[in-house]
């Protein structure tokens, strides 16, 4: 699942074991910009010890290897947060000058996904 919070953006999968089949309990909370991840670890002091994964050559470069019952609750807790009617503008205002890359990213996939209405 792709997940777009004001925290940033994360791709979220089962992780792997090491046979290569799928650990349904545990995730891999992926993230392009390593600061995503460390924006959630920073909210959530249930993952502030959370190792960020940095893995050079994969699409995904930085990921959080967490186990999905801690996940969950954090994804209702940033449903619950929700206090905003412009998702753009408020990961805007959150994230501030730095994140300026994120909310124009977010602009763009918002057009992309318009079309699908047209």
């Amino acid at each position: 699942m792709w997940v777009f919070t004001r925290y940033g953006f994360y791709s979220v999968a089962c992780a792997t074991r090491p046979d290569g089949s799928l650990d349904k309990e545990t995730v891999m909370v992926r993230g392009r910009s390593k600061d995503h991840l460390q924006n959630l670890r920073d909210r959530f002091p249930v993952i502030a010890d959370a190792e960020i994964v940095t893995i050079a050559d994969r699409d995904y470069r930085y990921r959080l290897i967490l186990p999905k019952c801690a996940w969950v609750p954090i994804l209702a807790e940033m449903a619950e947060e929700q206090e905003w009617s412009n998702f753009k503008n408020e990961a805007a205002a959150h994230q501030g000058k730095e994140g300026a890359s994120y909310a124009r990213a977010l602009h763009n996939v918002w057009e992309i996904m318009y079309r699908l209405q047209l």
